[in-house]
């Protein structure tokens, strides 16, 4: 297994225009769907541990059960903790040995959000480990953390580029019109204030809200400094779907294995069909060589 600082994976997709997928993780056989698709189209990726499963498995059993699962791997991996809002949690995911963090400030105040991001970026860098902040806030609702639509805010140039000078994060998640969940309606991301940001920090930026947006969408927003893309809603559709056609093919099989295998496979389909999108098939090798 190669488990690779997130700051160096996503800093190489920002330098060759690609987009790394951060896969939300919930149990054994959806950490296997991600291994497994990677590894079959040789990419980098993020395995991404949210607060739902933190509060259903726990911190240390999800990161050691992807420990575990990832021996046989050669792909680059960052294990991720994701939409962390404690403090303490996040240097707990620091101490099990995350290779990246977030801390999401977003509702807090400007001054406390940058307070504990710094200090959370500052830990990080001392121990070579990627550090994601968040400003503006995504609408939809992600690990029971929700926003409503009309409290959703469109990040600014000048909120952006402050934020980044006053914690110096890795990459920074913003808003610019996506929602976690899946869409009610087409979304209309704001390419040009992405453009504006982009230009402004000039570091990876972090897209939340991933499932459900229009391919020709992503790619444009890779092509303009999107290095991360977080995918949950759809992997879990694809693995309830995987599940659903199981039972349809045999309502009377009750074994286990092959019923939540055939959401495995749904869902493995799912990550390689992003990875595909995020042109990041066939980067692995590639990364590896840039930092050894």
């Amino acid at each position: 297994m190669a488990f690779v600082n997130g700051k160096l994976i996503l800093n190489h997709a920002f330098k060759n225009g690609y987009g790394v997928g951060a896969f939300s993780a919930h149990n054994a056989e959806t950490i296997q769907a991600i291994l497994k698709a990677a590894e079959k189209e040789q990419a980098p990726i993020m395995i991404q541990i949210g607060q739902k499963v933190i509060q259903n498995i726990g911190l240390k059993p999800m990161k050691s059960l992807v420990n575990e699962l990832a021996k046989n791997y050669t792909i680059p991996i960052a294990i991720h903790l994701d939409h962390s809002r404690k403090y303490s949690q996040t240097l707990e995911a620091i101490q099990l040995g995350f290779q990246s963090v977030m801390f999401d400030g977003s509702s807090l105040s400007f001054e406390e959000n940058v307070s504990i991001t710094k200090k959370v970026a500052e830990i990080s860098k001392a121990l070579d480990i990627g550090c994601e902040g968040e400003i503006g806030k995504i609408g939809g609702t992600e690990d029971d953390i929700s926003v409503d639509e009309k409290d959703a805010l469109i990040t600014t140039v000048e909120e952006a580029l402050a934020f980044v000078k006053a914690t110096d994060v890795d990459y920074l998640a913003i808003s610019i019109g996506t929602a976690h969940g899946l869409y009610k309606e087409k979304p209309n991301l704001q390419f040009n204030r992405l453009k504006e940001i982009s230009n402004a920090i000039f570091r990876p930026i972090v897209l939340h809200g991933g499932s459900d947006i229009p391919d020709e969408q992503i790619k444009r927003a890779i092509s303009l400094g999107v290095s991360k893309i977080n995918v949950d809603t759809e992997l879990r559709q694809a693995f309830t779907q995987g599940i659903q056609a199981a039972f349809q093919m045999d309502p009377n099989n009750y074994v286990i294995a092959d019923t939540l295998g055939m959401g495995t496979l749904y869902m493995q389909k799912k990550v390689q069909q992003k990875i595909k999108l995020f042109n990041s098939s066939g980067k692995a090798e590639k990364l590896l060589e840039s930092i050894s």
